[in-house]
């Protein structure tokens, strides 16, 4: 009963999380692009009210008239809208995933043995510790260059460094699988707390000097557009790492650390393009086509490094009937698939039971190899081939 509850629970959170995460990515995309695309208001009226930029826009049969205040509007309106939740409830439902899909079995997809053998404890409280330390030294490095001459060149070069340390640890410690996703994690994380402690408190500083008649000092808004800026580069890199679990190629590789780099550099770099276009538009800036460039080229670098070299052949009978592939069966993953333990509710302990999931088997033993799970019970590559041929002879069970 356990496991169909945390099955439900991963299904509804999963669902939960990525219509969050769509509403705060794209309320962050949308944000970057209206002040890439903000030009200089023609009306004499917007101009003394303070209006920096406008933008005219046509979109599902209406026209829209987007302005932005230099620093604060004459008068603040009855309802003003605040954009927090989404980016509260894509950390809280990402965090609360992440409790029941690794914190709750650390010892089945935090620890891999093969890479560092140390206790469930200490592996959640390290991962937990990459979250909140990760922040820290972000934080701090915002804080102290990135107000001053050239700080966000110094800003963005620490961080990557920052990045690049924190991946090449996280693999060093833990299963791939989870580091990759631990460092989306962590980066997301810092994203949200952007928001939290930065962002809002400074809007909301902004709002009560408003309401008071007090003088709007500017730097509340510059310090929020920093952080927001951040935001909108660190988004590619943490989908990458949320969506790398499906592709065991990359974070089963010797140098996986290096892998996750390489991506999530070409993520920002893409970005890049996306953010700098706006602006090449209206005459702003130069195309920003070397940065795409830049950011395929290591994509293509990657393809072609990750090249599977030819695999030997495995000698294995022309056809395997059940009774041949049950002792690899029970061996290697009856003990989590069995009568006692139905994870993910999959039992291969009976013939039909083992006939029912031969897709599935197949799938993510033989071609994504995710199974076992960091390969804990020790599926050999002839098991392997034994598993592939039963299935092509027909999954048969007699």
């Amino acid at each position: 009963m356990e496991t169909y509850l945390l099955d439900w629970a991963n299904l509804l959170l999963r669902w939960l999380h990525v219509i969050v995460a769509i509403a705060w990515i794209g309320s962050s995309f949308y944000f970057v692009f209206l002040d890439s695309s903000l030009t200089p208001p023609e009306d004499e009226q917007l101009k003394k009210d303070g209006v920096s930029g406008e933008l005219w826009a046509v979109h599902g049969g209406g026209f829209y008239h987007p302005v932005k205040f230099a620093v604060s509007p004459p008068k603040l309106p009855d309802h003003l809208h605040w954009f927090y939740w989404e980016s509260y409830s894509t950390w809280l439902s990402g965090f609360a995933l992440f409790l029941i899909s690794y914190l709750w079995s650390p010892s089945v997809y935090l620890i891999d043995p093969k890479v560092f053998q140390w206790s469930p404890a200490a592996a959640i409280a390290t991962a937990l510790g990459f979250l909140v330390v990760f922040w820290l030294l972000y934080d701090a490095i915002c804080r102290t260059l990135g107000q001053k001459e050239n700080g966000d060149a110094k800003v963005g070069a620490l961080v990557l460094v920052l990045v690049c340390v924190a991946a090449w640890l996280a693999t060093q410690l833990f299963a791939g699988r989870a580091a990759f996703l631990l460092m989306g994690a962590m980066i997301a994380t810092a994203m949200s707390a952007n928001v939290f402690f930065w962002i809002i408190p400074g809007q909301r500083t902004v709002v009560a000097d408003l309401k008071a008649g007090r003088p709007v000092d500017p730097i509340h808004g510059k310090r929020g557009k920093q952080r927001s800026v951040h935001n909108t580069y660190f988004t590619l890199p943490v989908l990458f790492a949320m969506l790398s679990n499906h592709y065991s190629f990359t974070y089963t590789h010797p140098y996986n650390w290096l892998i996750l780099i390489g991506m999530m550099f070409a993520g920002a770099a893409i970005r890049q393009f996306f953010v700098m276009r706006h602006g090449y538009k209206l005459g702003r800036n130069k195309h920003p086509w070397p940065y795409a460039a830049a950011g395929v080229v290591v994509l293509i670098a990657l393809i072609v490094w990750l090249k599977p070299a030819p695999v030997q052949a495995v000698a294995v009978p022309a056809t395997v009937s059940y009774a041949q592939l049950k002792p690899v069966i029970d061996q290697r993953c009856v003990m989590c698939h069995g009568e006692a333990l139905q994870s993910k509710n999959v039992r291969l302990d009976t013939a039909d039971g083992l006939k029912q999931h031969a897709q599935a088997v197949y799938q993510q033993a033989v071609v994504t190899r995710l199974m076992p799970m960091n390969n804990a019970t020790g599926l050999t590559e002839e098991e392997r081939a034994l598993i592939g041929q039963w299935f092509k002879g027909g999954a048969k069970t007699e």
